[in-house]
């Protein structure tokens, strides 16, 4: 039996143009509930950048205070218009996938009329508290409120089960379901002469492997180890190339740490690609993505590199690393650059092996959002059910 049409609010701090893996999921839910399911409506504070016009469903933003970052705005969602806003807009459900401005957002709507409220933890929470909020009072309080927006959502998804730890170290002892994210990146094949142009335009030899990170120039992502671990291979007598894609708040002492352990010929700094299939010959073209992040909850970057068969280095025992099967759909170290260097050393030049464990990856691990995004419509429905077959008094939250 085919699913009611459903009108969703899905809730986020961070909306395009600033691009992330929680802003790229969240357009994958708009498109393809937009597309193929119901109604999704993007709600998010406001961005001086924005450029909203360019999509084809409606993105309502409330006040934001700034900016900071590479462009994150700070929600101010106080104004009681804002509520009412929403609640006229009649959603069947509000899904929020952060636990800060946007959750409290949701909060101050429940005030006025309840609605089944979904909340999605993508991101360890703690790194940020812990290494950008300056004063433990500050930090408290941080904490508290997170929690605070956590529990009075009436579901709470986790992308991984690693990250359950995380919510636990948030204070939240809660149920939760494992609702995993998917990839946008289609299964396909990238020429060789696309391949190609990715080292014509870095004036990589042929014959030199291609190591490739993917994801936001922040020293919490374990990019220490990777230059670290780099070193050690230059120091052997390896010649190679490290594509590091993206942009950061740490990407000026990344590029300086570069410099200073002399790696500056080998490692490449691209910025941010934000053309989806560029990004994805820049995978194509390399023998390895590493990614020895702790930090990520998911790992988007290991799916979107399964799509061009390009196999990953993860830490073993991280969320990044859930499904991973050593040596047959991707490669474990140890988080310590020791670890990571003996790995990728033994690995980068048998190229049969990266190849072969590539193509597992692309058939075991790979999920599409087309998937991903089913599976979570579904659930909607179960949470609006239950939400309907429970009595609700006044709004405690």
């Amino acid at each position: 039996m085919k699913n009611k049409e459903l009108k969703i609010a899905l809730g986020n701090d961070a909306w395009l143009p600033t691009i992330d893996g929680v802003s790229t999921t969240l357009k994958c839910y708009a498109d393809i509930i937009n597309e193929k399911y119901g109604e999704a409506v993007i709600v998010t504070p406001d961005n001086p950048n924005a450029e909203d016009y360019k999509f084809p469903y409606p993105v309502y933003r409330y006040k934001s205070l700034f900016t900071f970052g590479e462009g994150y705005p700070v929600g101010w969602p106080f104004k009681k218009k804002f509520s009412t806003d929403i609640v006229d807009m009649n959603f069947d459900l509000l899904h929020s996938h952060c636990p800060i401005a946007t959750s409290y957002y949701f909060r101050r709507i429940n005030r006025i009329k309840r609605f089944p409220v979904v909340l999605t933890y993508h991101t360890k929470f703690e790194y940020d508290f812990e290494a950008r909020v300056p004063s433990a009072l500050l930090k408290a309080r941080a904490y508290g409120m997170a929690l605070n927006n956590i529990k009075s959502a009436d579901e709470v998804w986790v992308t991984s089960d690693g990250t359950s730890e995380s919510l636990r170290n948030m204070g939240y002892e809660g149920d939760y379901i494992v609702m995993p994210n998917g990839c946008d990146l289609p299964i396909i094949s990238i020429s060789d002469n696309e391949r190609d142009s990715i080292r014509r335009k870095h004036n990589i030899p042929m014959d030199v492997p291609i190591l490739i990170f993917v994801g936001r120039m922040i020293w919490y992502k374990n990019l220490k180890l990777i230059l670290d671990s780099c070193r050690m291979l230059k120091n052997s007598g390896k010649d190679f190339r490290l594509l590091m894609v993206g942009m950061g708040p740490d990407e000026n002492a990344v590029k300086k740490y570069t410099n200073k352990i002399g790696l500056s010929n080998e490692v490449i700094f691209t910025e941010q690609i934000n053309d989806r299939r560029e990004l994805q010959t820049y995978y194509s073209a390399s023998d390895l993505l590493v990614f020895p992040s702790l930090f990520d909850t998911n790992g988007l970057v290991v799916r979107e590199a399964a799509a061009t068969a390009t196999p990953a280095l993860l830490v073993e025992g991280s969320c990044a690393a859930e499904g991973i099967i050593d040596g047959e759909t991707g490669f474990l170290c140890e988080e310590n650059a020791h670890s990571l260097y003996t790995k990728i050393q033994k690995i980068i030049d048998n190229k049969d092996l990266i190849g072969r464990v590539g193509l597992q990856a692309q058939s075991d691990i790979y999920i599409s959002w087309d998937d991903a995004v089913k599976m979570a419509y579904d659930r909607y429905q179960i949470v609006i059910d239950k939400f309907n077959s429970t009595q609700h008094g006044d709004y405690k939250y």
